[in-house]
């Protein structure tokens, strides 16, 4: 189940992408590796040399209502860096369930290197394959998107 715990165990500074598999629990969310984009303090970003995010310490989003769109799709805003020139395109698919498809939001007028601002919608809570590419960098991760809770 995705809400299953996970059991304890040493953790790396860098971690390698993680290899597809055909499901996903919390367990196998993806953690920050560290790698921060050039210019940005330590923190939660997951990154490659060529692109970067930031990740939820545990690799679990746990979405407010206030996420929750009016179709049921839950937007997260992830922000991306980049090394190389081009467009930022995301795709992503559910792992432990059939489903649709990610959509996201990649607006422009970000340039064509560096930040770039994004949001992520994912059509029900579940396990996540999330990749980011520009040209032909990519960066991929997974996310376990819990349902939305109210906020406290």
């Amino acid at each position: 189940a995705l809400l299953a715990g996970c059991q304890g165990g040493s953790e790396d500074l860098v971690q390698p992408e993680p290899a597809p598999t055909d499901s996903a629990t919390e367990c196998d969310a993806t953690k920050p590796n560290g790698n921060a984009p050039p210019g940005e303090a330590p923190g939660r970003y997951y990154g490659n040399g060529k692109l970067w995010t930031v990740l939820p310490p545990d690799g679990v989003v746990r979405p407010d209502r206030s996420m929750v769109q009016p179709n049921g799709t839950i937007r997260v805003k992830f922000p991306w860096w980049r090394a190389v020139e081009g467009l930022l395109t995301i795709s992503g698919r559910r792992l432990d369930a059939e489903g649709r498809a990610i959509a996201a939001d990649v607006p422009s007028g970000y340039g064509v290197t560096g930040f770039q601002a994004t949001s992520i919608l994912f059509p029900t809570a579940g396990g996540w394959s999330v990749t980011g590419r520009v040209a032909s960098a990519s960066l991929r991760f997974v996310v376990a998107v819990r349902e939305a809770r109210d906020v406290s």
